[in-house]
């Protein structure tokens, strides 16, 4: 039952994710589009934010073991 608990944890958490990361990169696609000289800038903040997001799955893979 561990297991299972464990897996749907994973799971939520890496949809979370895909879906965070589809936020900030059409954010920033279209903070792109509006203005162009902000692309560095943009881009930069946009892998900041990601790797932030990215994080969360990574926490819940390890909250899944000690929980196991």
């Amino acid at each position: 039952m561990g297991a299972l608990a464990a897996g749907i944890a994973v799971g939520l958490a890496a949809l979370g994710a895909g879906i965070g990361n589809a936020l900030i990169v059409r954010g920033t696609i279209e903070g792109v589009s509006r203005q162009p000289e902000l692309k560095n800038t943009l881009q930069t903040l946009m892998f900041m934010g990601i790797g932030l997001v990215e994080a969360l799955p990574i926490i819940a893979v390890v909250i899944a073991f000690i929980v196991m």
